[in-house]
Protein backbone atom coordinates (compact mmCIF):
# COMPACT_ATOMS: atom_id res chain seq x y z
CA UNK A 1 0.00 0.00 0.00
CA UNK A 2 0.82 3.17 -0.89
CA UNK A 3 0.76 5.91 2.48
CA UNK A 4 1.33 9.84 1.82
CA UNK A 5 1.22 11.50 5.89
CA UNK A 6 0.57 15.21 5.21
CA UNK A 7 2.12 17.03 8.44
CA UNK A 8 2.63 20.90 7.33
CA UNK A 9 3.64 22.17 10.95
CA UNK A 10 7.45 23.24 11.54
CA UNK A 11 8.17 21.73 15.22
CA UNK A 12 8.06 18.95 16.71
CA UNK A 13 5.55 18.00 19.49
CA UNK A 14 2.75 15.45 20.43
CA UNK A 15 0.73 15.34 17.54
CA UNK A 16 4.04 15.36 15.29
CA UNK A 17 5.55 12.45 17.30
CA UNK A 18 1.76 10.45 16.27
CA UNK A 19 2.81 11.24 12.45
CA UNK A 20 6.28 10.41 12.82
CA UNK A 21 6.24 6.89 14.30
CA UNK A 22 2.80 6.01 12.63
CA UNK A 23 4.86 6.58 9.42
CA UNK A 24 7.94 4.66 10.41
CA UNK A 25 5.99 1.30 11.75
CA UNK A 26 4.18 1.64 8.10
CA UNK A 27 7.38 1.68 6.62
CA UNK A 28 8.80 -1.14 8.91
CA UNK A 29 5.36 -3.02 7.88
CA UNK A 30 6.57 -2.78 4.07
CA UNK A 31 4.44 -0.26 2.83
CA UNK A 32 5.93 2.81 0.87
CA UNK A 33 5.65 5.70 3.18
CA UNK A 34 6.29 9.30 2.03
CA UNK A 35 5.93 12.18 4.19
CA UNK A 36 4.99 15.54 2.84
CA UNK A 37 6.69 18.22 5.15
CA UNK A 38 7.06 22.06 5.94
CA UNK A 39 11.07 22.16 4.80
CA UNK A 40 11.03 24.19 8.19
CA UNK A 41 10.44 20.82 9.24
CA UNK A 42 13.55 19.81 8.09
CA UNK A 43 15.63 22.64 9.60
CA UNK A 44 19.05 21.26 11.65
CA UNK A 45 17.41 22.13 14.89
CA UNK A 46 17.02 20.04 17.96
CA UNK A 47 12.73 20.22 17.61
CA UNK A 48 12.59 20.10 13.72
CA UNK A 49 10.83 16.89 12.31
CA UNK A 50 12.34 15.23 9.46
CA UNK A 51 15.74 13.88 11.09
CA UNK A 52 13.09 11.39 13.38
CA UNK A 53 11.64 9.55 9.79
CA UNK A 54 12.40 6.40 9.69
CA UNK A 55 15.42 6.21 6.33
CA UNK A 56 12.09 3.78 4.53
CA UNK A 57 10.39 6.96 4.90
CA UNK A 58 10.78 9.20 1.36
CA UNK A 59 10.66 12.79 2.22
CA UNK A 60 8.51 15.56 -0.22
CA UNK A 61 9.19 18.90 1.15
CA UNK A 62 7.08 22.12 0.45
CA UNK A 63 8.02 26.11 1.52
CA UNK A 64 6.26 29.12 1.73
CA UNK A 65 3.77 31.08 3.72
CA UNK A 66 0.39 28.62 4.92
CA UNK A 67 -1.42 29.28 1.26
CA UNK A 68 1.30 28.14 -1.20
CA UNK A 69 2.92 25.42 1.15
CA UNK A 70 -1.45 24.33 0.96
CA UNK A 71 -0.71 24.56 -2.49
CA UNK A 72 2.41 22.75 -2.69
CA UNK A 73 1.09 20.17 -0.52
CA UNK A 74 -1.74 19.42 -3.44
CA UNK A 75 0.80 19.05 -6.18
CA UNK A 76 2.89 16.64 -4.32
CA UNK A 77 -0.34 14.82 -3.29
CA UNK A 78 -1.13 14.42 -6.80
CA UNK A 79 2.21 13.49 -8.26
CA UNK A 80 2.46 10.41 -5.77
CA UNK A 81 -1.09 8.99 -6.50
CA UNK A 82 -1.35 7.20 -3.05
CA UNK A 83 -3.95 4.69 -1.88
CA UNK A 84 -4.00 6.43 1.20
CA UNK A 85 -3.50 10.25 1.81
CA UNK A 86 -3.30 10.94 5.64
CA UNK A 87 -3.70 14.41 6.72
CA UNK A 88 -2.49 15.66 10.24
CA UNK A 89 -3.70 18.72 11.97
CA UNK A 90 -5.02 21.97 10.01
CA UNK A 91 -2.99 22.46 7.09
CA UNK A 92 -2.67 18.81 6.24
CA UNK A 93 -6.05 18.33 6.47
CA UNK A 94 -6.95 21.56 4.12
CA UNK A 95 -4.26 20.29 1.32
CA UNK A 96 -6.57 17.82 0.83
CA UNK A 97 -10.18 19.55 0.51
CA UNK A 98 -11.32 18.87 -3.03
CA UNK A 99 -8.54 16.00 -4.56
CA UNK A 100 -10.60 13.57 -4.96
CA UNK A 101 -7.92 11.50 -7.01
CA UNK A 102 -6.27 11.59 -3.83
CA UNK A 103 -6.69 8.40 -2.62
CA UNK A 104 -8.95 7.48 0.46
CA UNK A 105 -8.49 10.74 2.15
CA UNK A 106 -7.96 9.90 6.28
CA UNK A 107 -7.01 12.34 9.02
CA UNK A 108 -6.47 11.80 12.54
CA UNK A 109 -8.37 14.17 14.90
CA UNK A 110 -5.23 15.16 16.91
CA UNK A 111 -8.12 17.59 18.89
CA UNK A 112 -11.18 17.97 18.27
CA UNK A 113 -13.51 17.28 15.01
CA UNK A 114 -14.22 20.49 13.15
CA UNK A 115 -17.32 20.27 10.25
CA UNK A 116 -14.79 23.28 8.21
CA UNK A 117 -11.40 21.08 8.65
CA UNK A 118 -12.62 17.14 8.30
CA UNK A 119 -15.97 17.16 6.72
CA UNK A 120 -14.47 17.45 3.29
CA UNK A 121 -12.51 13.92 3.70
CA UNK A 122 -13.57 10.53 3.28
CA UNK A 123 -12.68 8.87 7.17
CA UNK A 124 -11.68 10.13 10.47
CA UNK A 125 -9.63 8.37 13.01
CA UNK A 126 -10.58 9.59 16.71
CA UNK A 127 -7.85 9.06 19.39
CA UNK A 128 -9.94 9.49 22.11
CA UNK A 129 -13.95 8.06 22.80
CA UNK A 130 -14.74 11.47 23.95
CA UNK A 131 -14.19 12.91 20.13
CA UNK A 132 -17.03 10.83 19.12
CA UNK A 133 -19.68 12.78 20.79
CA UNK A 134 -21.92 15.03 18.90
CA UNK A 135 -20.34 14.45 15.39
CA UNK A 136 -22.95 13.68 12.58
CA UNK A 137 -24.46 10.21 11.88
CA UNK A 138 -23.01 10.46 8.85
CA UNK A 139 -19.33 10.93 9.83
CA UNK A 140 -19.83 8.70 12.76
CA UNK A 141 -19.65 5.72 9.63
CA UNK A 142 -16.74 6.54 8.54
CA UNK A 143 -14.87 6.90 11.77
CA UNK A 144 -12.76 4.58 13.84
CA UNK A 145 -11.42 5.24 17.30
CA UNK A 146 -7.98 3.86 18.00
CA UNK A 147 -6.42 4.37 21.01
CA UNK A 148 -2.90 6.34 20.57
CA UNK A 149 0.52 4.50 21.43
CA UNK A 150 3.70 5.07 23.63
CA UNK A 151 7.45 4.04 21.89
CA UNK A 152 9.01 5.25 25.29
CA UNK A 153 11.39 3.01 27.21
CA UNK A 154 11.06 2.19 30.21
CA UNK A 155 12.79 3.67 33.95
CA UNK A 156 16.81 4.69 32.96
CA UNK A 157 18.55 5.20 36.29
CA UNK A 158 21.88 6.17 34.32
CA UNK A 159 19.63 8.97 33.00
CA UNK A 160 18.15 10.37 35.70
CA UNK A 161 21.84 10.89 37.61
CA UNK A 162 23.06 12.21 34.17
CA UNK A 163 20.00 14.97 33.92
CA UNK A 164 20.01 15.31 38.29
CA UNK A 165 23.88 16.44 37.82
CA UNK A 166 23.53 18.67 34.74
CA UNK A 167 20.80 20.33 36.12
CA UNK A 168 22.05 20.86 40.09
CA UNK A 169 19.37 18.61 41.07
CA UNK A 170 19.87 16.49 44.74
CA UNK A 171 19.31 12.98 44.35
CA UNK A 172 17.27 13.36 47.60
CA UNK A 173 15.13 16.02 46.12
CA UNK A 174 11.68 14.88 45.28
CA UNK A 175 11.35 16.20 41.61
CA UNK A 176 7.51 17.37 40.43
CA UNK A 177 7.52 17.53 36.90
CA UNK A 178 5.56 18.49 33.63
CA UNK A 179 6.76 17.97 30.01
CA UNK A 180 5.08 18.95 27.15
CA UNK A 181 4.45 22.29 24.72
CA UNK A 182 4.91 26.08 26.79
CA UNK A 183 0.74 26.77 25.58
CA UNK A 184 -1.75 28.47 27.72
CA UNK A 185 -3.50 24.82 27.13
CA UNK A 186 -1.12 23.09 29.43
CA UNK A 187 -1.79 25.51 32.11
CA UNK A 188 1.60 26.09 33.16
CA UNK A 189 1.27 29.19 34.70
CA UNK A 190 -1.12 27.54 37.17
CA UNK A 191 1.07 25.02 37.83
CA UNK A 192 3.75 27.54 38.70
CA UNK A 193 1.02 29.41 40.92
CA UNK A 194 0.47 26.39 42.67
CA UNK A 195 3.47 25.10 43.27
CA UNK A 196 5.15 28.39 44.06
CA UNK A 197 1.97 28.61 46.56
CA UNK A 198 2.46 25.18 47.96
CA UNK A 199 6.30 24.80 48.13
CA UNK A 200 6.62 21.54 49.81
CA UNK A 201 9.76 20.73 51.42
CA UNK A 202 12.43 18.76 49.87
CA UNK A 203 10.52 18.99 46.48
CA UNK A 204 11.93 20.69 43.39
CA UNK A 205 9.62 21.96 39.89
CA UNK A 206 10.29 20.79 36.65
CA UNK A 207 8.71 22.32 33.63
CA UNK A 208 10.75 20.71 29.93
CA UNK A 209 9.32 21.54 26.62
CA UNK A 210 9.67 24.91 24.59
CA UNK A 211 7.40 26.38 22.63
CA UNK A 212 5.73 30.00 22.51
CA UNK A 213 5.02 30.99 25.80
CA UNK A 214 8.32 29.83 27.72
CA UNK A 215 10.18 32.84 27.43
CA UNK A 216 7.35 34.21 29.62
CA UNK A 217 7.10 31.54 31.73
CA UNK A 218 10.82 31.35 32.92
CA UNK A 219 10.37 35.07 33.92
CA UNK A 220 7.35 34.23 35.91
CA UNK A 221 9.23 31.25 37.81
CA UNK A 222 11.65 31.33 40.56
CA UNK A 223 15.35 30.59 39.31
CA UNK A 224 15.25 27.35 41.27
CA UNK A 225 12.62 26.09 38.58
CA UNK A 226 13.85 23.97 36.19
CA UNK A 227 12.97 24.78 32.55
CA UNK A 228 15.02 23.60 29.82
CA UNK A 229 13.36 24.15 26.91
CA UNK A 230 12.92 22.11 24.67
CA UNK A 231 14.15 18.15 25.05
CA UNK A 232 15.56 15.58 22.14
CA UNK A 233 15.04 12.93 24.50
CA UNK A 234 12.18 13.22 26.95
CA UNK A 235 12.41 9.94 28.14
CA UNK A 236 15.42 11.12 30.11
CA UNK A 237 13.58 13.67 32.03
CA UNK A 238 10.80 11.11 32.79
CA UNK A 239 13.52 9.18 34.28
CA UNK A 240 14.93 12.41 36.04
CA UNK A 241 11.22 13.06 38.14
CA UNK A 242 9.56 11.71 40.39
CA UNK A 243 6.01 12.58 39.36
CA UNK A 244 4.24 13.78 36.65
CA UNK A 245 2.08 16.44 36.53
CA UNK A 246 -0.49 17.90 34.27
CA UNK A 247 -2.50 21.13 34.65
CA UNK A 248 -3.84 21.45 31.10
CA UNK A 249 -6.90 23.11 30.62
CA UNK A 250 -7.36 20.99 27.66
CA UNK A 251 -5.39 17.42 26.63
CA UNK A 252 -7.13 15.30 23.78
CA UNK A 253 -6.15 12.22 24.69
CA UNK A 254 -2.36 13.19 26.90
CA UNK A 255 0.45 10.96 25.06
CA UNK A 256 2.43 12.56 27.95
CA UNK A 257 0.55 10.39 29.81
CA UNK A 258 1.91 7.24 28.58
CA UNK A 259 5.59 8.39 28.78
CA UNK A 260 5.39 9.32 31.90
CA UNK A 261 3.50 5.92 32.78
CA UNK A 262 6.31 3.86 30.68
CA UNK A 263 9.21 5.33 33.20
CA UNK A 264 6.67 4.34 36.12
CA UNK A 265 5.79 7.95 37.14
CA UNK A 266 3.04 8.78 39.64
CA UNK A 267 0.43 10.60 38.02
CA UNK A 268 -1.49 13.70 39.09
CA UNK A 269 -3.87 15.80 36.54
CA UNK A 270 -6.72 18.28 36.27
CA UNK A 271 -10.19 16.82 35.03
CA UNK A 272 -8.96 17.57 31.48
CA UNK A 273 -10.16 14.91 28.34
CA UNK A 274 -6.98 13.00 28.63
CA UNK A 275 -6.24 13.73 32.24
CA UNK A 276 -10.53 11.80 32.86
CA UNK A 277 -9.41 8.72 30.39
CA UNK A 278 -6.56 7.93 32.45
CA UNK A 279 -8.50 8.86 35.70
CA UNK A 280 -8.00 5.22 36.95
CA UNK A 281 -4.38 5.45 37.19
CA UNK A 282 -4.12 8.60 38.48
CA UNK A 283 -2.40 8.76 42.48
CA UNK A 284 -5.10 11.15 43.40
CA UNK A 285 -8.27 12.33 42.30
CA UNK A 286 -8.31 14.74 39.48
CA UNK A 287 -8.57 18.14 40.26
CA UNK A 288 -10.68 20.72 38.42
CA UNK A 289 -9.70 22.55 35.41
CA UNK A 290 -9.15 26.25 36.64
CA UNK A 291 -8.96 25.44 40.40
CA UNK A 292 -5.35 26.45 41.61
CA UNK A 293 -6.28 26.33 44.84
CA UNK A 294 -7.39 22.58 44.39
CA UNK A 295 -3.96 22.05 42.03
CA UNK A 296 -1.67 23.88 45.19
CA UNK A 297 -3.67 21.40 47.89
CA UNK A 298 -2.72 18.37 45.46
CA UNK A 299 0.88 19.07 45.14
CA UNK A 300 0.84 19.90 48.65
CA UNK A 301 -0.07 16.16 49.17
CA UNK A 302 2.24 14.89 46.19
CA UNK A 303 5.15 16.79 48.05
CA UNK A 304 3.91 14.91 51.61
CA UNK A 305 3.24 11.80 50.88
CA UNK A 306 6.02 10.98 47.82
CA UNK A 307 4.61 8.42 46.18
CA UNK A 308 7.00 6.03 44.31
CA UNK A 309 7.35 4.29 40.72
CA UNK A 310 4.63 2.09 39.73
CA UNK A 311 4.51 -0.65 37.23
CA UNK A 312 1.92 0.35 34.58
CA UNK A 313 0.31 -2.02 32.08
CA UNK A 314 0.52 -0.46 28.83
CA UNK A 315 0.13 -3.54 27.01
CA UNK A 316 -3.17 -1.79 24.94
CA UNK A 317 -0.83 0.71 23.82
CA UNK A 318 1.52 -0.99 21.77
CA UNK A 319 2.11 0.94 18.63
CA UNK A 320 2.15 -2.29 16.46
CA UNK A 321 -1.41 -2.74 17.74
CA UNK A 322 -2.30 0.86 16.44
CA UNK A 323 -1.02 0.77 13.40
CA UNK A 324 -2.61 -2.74 12.67
CA UNK A 325 -5.71 -1.76 13.29
CA UNK A 326 -5.38 2.13 11.40
CA UNK A 327 -3.89 -0.44 8.38
CA UNK A 328 -7.41 -2.66 8.83
CA UNK A 329 -9.30 0.50 8.81
CA UNK A 330 -7.58 2.38 5.63
CA UNK A 331 -8.64 -1.11 4.08
CA UNK A 332 -12.02 -1.53 4.78
CA UNK A 333 -13.11 2.27 3.79
CA UNK A 334 -11.08 1.20 0.66
CA UNK A 335 -13.41 -1.20 0.15
CA UNK A 336 -16.32 0.73 1.39
CA UNK A 337 -15.50 3.05 -1.22
CA UNK A 338 -14.80 1.17 -4.25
Amino acid sequence: MKIVHLLLTTRFAGSERYAVELANAQAAAGHEVVMVLHKRGAEQRPDAIAHRLDARVRRVLVGGWRPLAIWAARRAVDAEAPDVAHAHLSLGCRALHGRRKAGLRVATLHIRYKPSQHDDLDALIAIAPWQLAGMPEARLKHTRQIDNWTAAGPFDPAARARVRAEFGIAEGDYVIGALGRCDASKGLDALIDAYEAARPAGTRLVIAGGGAEWASLRRKAAADIVMPGFVARPQDWFSAMDAFVSAATSEPFGLVFLEAMAAGLPLVATASEGGRLFEQRLCQPLVPVGDRSALQQALALLGKTRPGRCSHDLTAYAIDTAAARIEAFYLSELQASA
